[in-house]
């Protein structure tokens, strides 16, 4: 005799769940949502799969989804290749000509191609862009300041800051119903150069010029937290500055926290950094109840 209480506890539960998720379908209807895909989420299979459905979900219930994503693993393993050994600086990785081509072969290409196909074999459909597509991305030389030598600047590189987001073929391939899919390449227009823009920084300019409703930065910690270790759950501008000056935050959060707290000082109505270790972390955070992150407001 079979015993059916286990399937019936389990049909209630996602039942349950399906009706707590419908008022954020409701409110996030026509909205758009910026993801910066990157961390375990991009390198676990099951993570991967999770993810892919979490966008295709979303894109279905008549949410606007766009992935922004980096491939430091990817870029590095490409670069031992080659003999080649990453350098960061500040959380900006420092890039010669070589490194540069290594790095526009691997996200536009491989990195790019892999999760437009795993959004398709999900039941989505998927276009991967880069800077250079539709002029989306334009950008000149970064140069960081040098600690060590204050009122100097270092060079790291082909290494862009954006000066101006297109936005026309990211909003031409969602009327049509597509799944943007952005590698973090910019190039600048006078040269034709390509220059390689932090993921965070690529993906917080999109949510701004694009008006999004949400930013979500997946990444590899349960969010943001203290120097206890401890989560902490919502950061205002204020806190972020303290946490900056403390060092609290620092290494390759800096440029994902100053880049989630400008998107949210320009509009987006809320930014989030959320466990990318946590499978369907995406739906989790925009429609349920629960968090599963740090929420940065710009008050």
């Amino acid at each position: 005799m079979t015993d059916n209480t286990d399937s019936h506890y389990s049909a209630t539960i996602k039942a349950a769940v399906l009706s707590e998720a419908l008022p954020y379908i409701r409110r996030f209807h026509g909205k758009t949502v910026v993801i910066k895909y990157g961390g375990n989420a991009m390198t676990e299979d099951h993570l991967q799969r999770s993810f892919a459905h979490d966008v295709v979900l979303l894109k279905l219930v008549g949410i606007n989804p766009i992935v922004v994503h980096g491939g430091g693993p990817q870029i590095n393993a490409a670069l031992k290749r080659i003999g080649k050994e990453g350098t960061f600086i500040q959380g900006m990785r420092v890039t010669d000509a070589e490194t540069m081509e290594v790095v526009e072969w691997v996200l536009g290409g491989q990195v790019q191609q892999d999760i437009v196909m795993m959004i398709n074999e999900a039941g989505g459909k998927a276009v991967g862009l880069t800077g250079k597509d539709g002029c989306l991305i334009r950008a000149r030389k970064k140069l960081m300041d040098d600690p060590e030598h204050p009122g100097e600047s270092l060079d790291i590189g082909f290494v862009g800051d954006i000066t101006e987001v297109e936005p026309a073929v990211v909003k031409a391939l969602q009327d049509d119903q597509f799944i943007p899919v952005i590698s973090s390449i910019g190039y600048n227009e006078d040269d034709g150069q390509a220059y390689n823009i932090n993921a965070d920084v690529v993906a917080g300019k999109m949510a701004e010029v694009l008006g999004a409703e949400k930013l979500v930065m997946l990444t590899n910690t349960p969010g943001v937290l203290d120097k206890n270790g401890e989560l902490l759950r919502e950061l205002s501008a204020d806190t972020i500055d303290a946490l900056f000056a403390d060092g609290t935050i620092s290494g390759g959060m800096l440029p994902k926290i100053s880049s989630a707290l400008d998107a949210a000082r320009n509009g987006v109505n809320s930014v989030h950094v959320v466990d990318g270790r946590v499978p369907h972390c995406v739906l989790l955070e925009i429609l349920t109840d629960q968090g599963v992150g740090t929420m940065i407001t710009s008050q």
